[in-house]
């Protein structure tokens, strides 16, 4: 599966169904582009376990504010629609590995 970027209007959808881990980042977030490629590994090595979702804070602040992020990057798990758990800043692979995880 492919990396979603979700907006406002279909982030509801983007994670209703199974496990998936959202990324809450913005264009000008140093450490947001640093685990851009971590996550495109993670998509790769474990699409067949959780899609992976963005979701760019600045173009969708009513989703940001709807979870409280402020910081970013945040990572959040959700199972069938449902916030599980969050972590923020940079994380290396084998880290979000275990974050992912706790969530299934």
């Amino acid at each position: 599966m492919a990396i979603k970027h979700a907006t406002t209007q279909s982030f509801e959808q983007d994670v209703k169904e199974g496990v998936v881990l959202v990324d809450f980042w913005a264009t000008w977030c140093g450490p947001c582009r640093m685990i851009a490629p971590v996550l495109e590994e993670l998509d790769q090595e474990m699409s067949d376990q959780v899609q992976i979702v963005k979701l760019d804070v600045d173009e969708n602040p009513e989703v940001a504010g709807a979870f409280q992020i402020q910081s970013i990057p945040t990572l959040m798990m959700f199972k069938d629609g449902q916030p599980v758990s969050k972590t923020m800043g940079f994380q290396p692979k084998e880290a979000l590995k275990e974050f992912i995880a706790t969530a299934q």
